[in-house]
């Protein structure tokens, strides 16, 4: 197979073979300069047949005669017959729409694309290049640039087409290559791929060549420059109307926050005035009653030196505090005038009024509620109020509040009656609505924090080594339960005689274990080795821990066992 190289050095361009040829021009030839690519096959055909029948070789036989000699007859004869050759070449292209495509692409064109123009003479300027360019596009009609009159659709249609412009050109190339003269099919295949090449590039000349066409008439058209324009001037508009909504939107909030702050500020002060007028009015009051209950002291006072009617000051003084500024004003106005004995009546009918009154109140007091329940007296309040100085709320009266306040939630019926029975420590509901305020609101001690715990821990189950004897067994558990048989002994130690025996029986068996307590398992020594590494020094509380950790020992029990495994460690050390 040849190279590309042979190919290229070969014979068979275009060129090569058309050289010293210059290309006629078909529409001259066929009267049709003033139309060329506008002339249509009808105006080509008839054109053809006007011509052809002029210069026909047989027509101009007369011509030939006209010359002397044979040898210019012969040079005459071939013109006319090259003259008629050149007419039927030119019908035979025009006709064909691929050649004549190829020549019409090769007729004399302007090329120029205007760059920069006066915004006046704009359409003057832009307005024949874009109809000199719309010969090549495929889709026809071609839209016309317009005026300054045309409207923003047809200005956008007209750039829209002119941006997606296709074109029919064809761009034959000087250094072409003749299919007709490959040497095998191979040499052909490269020819097209060569010709492939130059036509793609003049066609991206083209195109790039239109598209720089109508990039300068879309910046410099007063009409999208007059649109850009308006459209800079409307987002500027909204832009500032945007910005003045939002700077009004604050001056409003602004101002609602101020004039709330004033109302604010004036319902305090309003507030503030009727508070310190509603204290002077108080103090006037008060003022007044120390006033009118001194005027009763005063004009009392003859009475009780005379003793009169049994009136002592204690009644007196319930009098003043019982009774009202007028009513104590009407009182003291009863006075004047009369004897002191009168005086005491008026006095003793005061008092007998205002025990009335009191036994009324009491007897309202200690009517039914809806729920049952009775009011106590001012007596019975004072001395259930004195009971609860005097007791004290328990850990666990508390737990069981909790607990029950948690059963019994709101909504209940006879809420804190059934809470006080759920206690059954006999705690009044006015014990428990006052616990609830302040005993359950109580922070707990840090410092008990862990003795708590061991209360509500529950005991440790006790771990039995494998070498442990029945008795052994039997000696831990008399031994756990020496406390109680303790407590039980105290407790019956005026009783009969054989309950004194029990106990003295248990006291010996307790005694008797007590010896196989300090017997230390296996299970409990490593227990007691893992509860020291577990709770170093620094600890608080290390030994209740450590005594806590270990099944079945106590505090000191844990201290001796550790003394004694310390002393046995440096008696071994010293030994080696």
């Amino acid at each position: 197979m040849p190279s590309s190289e042979s190919y290229s050095s070969s014979k068979g361009k275009k060129k090569s073979s058309g050289e010293g040829k210059q290309q006629q021009d078909h529409y001259a030839l066929l009267g049709l300069s003033h139309l060329r690519f506008l002339a249509t096959e009808e105006q080509i055909r008839k054109s053809y047949r006007e011509t052809a029948l002029k210069h026909h070789p047989d027509k101009q036989a007369a011509l030939l005669l006209a010359e002397e000699t044979e040898a210019a007859k012969q040079a005459k004869k071939d013109e006319i017959e090259n003259h008629f050759k050149a007419i039927q070449e030119a019908y035979e292209v025009l006709m064909d729409p691929v050649r004549r495509r190829i020549y019409d692409s090769t007729d004399e064109f302007d090329d120029e694309i205007p760059s920069d123009c006066d915004p006046r003479d704009f359409f003057k300027v832009f307005g024949p290049a874009f109809m000199r360019n719309g010969r090549w596009s495929v889709n026809q009609p071609v839209p016309s640039l317009g005026d300054d009159n045309a409207s923003l659709a047809e200005v956008d249609a007209f750039y829209n087409f002119w941006y997606g412009f296709k074109s029919w050109r064809e761009f034959p190339h000087a250094d072409e290559f003749d299919l007709e003269q490959a040497e095998s099919r191979d040499h052909k295949r490269w020819m097209e791929r060569q010709n492939a090449k130059l036509t793609e590039k003049a066609r991206k000349e083209e195109y790039a060549r239109i598209r720089a066409l109508v990039d300068n008439a879309y910046k410099r058209d007063p009409r999208i420059l007059k649109r850009k324009e308006e459209e800079k001037a409307e987002k500027k508009r909204k832009k500032e109307a945007k910005y003045l909504a939002k700077k009004l939107q604050e001056e409003e909030a602004a101002r609602k926050i101020e004039e709330e702050k004033q109302r604010k500020e004036e319902e305090e002060k309003r507030l503030a005035e009727a508070a310190l007028h509603q204290k002077k009015v108080k103090e006037k009051e008060k003022k007044l009653l120390r006033k009118e209950r001194t005027r009763l002291r005063t004009l009392a006072a003859p009475i009780l030196s005379q003793n009169l009617l049994g009136i002592t000051e204690e009644e007196i003084e319930s009098l003043c505090m019982s009774l009202e500024m007028e009513q104590l004003k009407n009182l003291c106005g009863s006075f004047e005038g009369k004897e002191v004995i009168v005086q005491a009546k008026i006095i003793r009918e005061a008092l007998g009024f205002s025990n009335l009154e009191d036994k009324k109140e009491d007897n309202k007091k200690s009517s039914p509620k809806p729920n049952g329940t009775l009011e106590v007296c001012d007596r019975s309040v004072l001395f259930s109020s004195f009971e609860k100085k005097e007791k004290p709320w328990g850990r666990e009266e508390v737990e069981l509040l909790r607990k029950g306040m948690q059963k019994y939630p709101k909504g209940t019926s006879r809420r804190w009656e059934v809470i006080s029975e759920y206690i059954g420590t006999g705690r009044s509901v006015e014990e428990i609505l006052k616990a609830t305020k302040t005993v359950l609101l109580q922070k707990p001690d840090p410092s008990k924090a862990f003795d708590s715990f061991l209360e509500k821990r529950k005991p440790a189950q006790s771990i039995e080594s494998p070498l442990t004897t029945r008795d052994e067994t039997i000696g831990a558990s008399l031994s756990e339960n020496e406390p109680e048989r303790n407590k039980v002994e105290t407790d019956n130690s005026n009783k009969s005689s054989s309950s004194n025996d029990d106990a003295i029986i248990t006291n010996g068996l307790s005694a008797s274990t007590a010896s196989e307590q300090d017997q230390w398992s296996s299970v409990q020594e490593r227990a007691l080795v893992q509860a020291l590494k577990t709770f170093p020094k620094e600890i608080n509380q290390r030994w209740e821990r450590v005594a806590a950790a270990v099944p079945g020992k106590t505090v000191t029990q844990c201290k001796k066992k550790f003394a004694l495994l310390k002393e046995n460690f440096r008696s071994k050390k010293t030994a080696v």
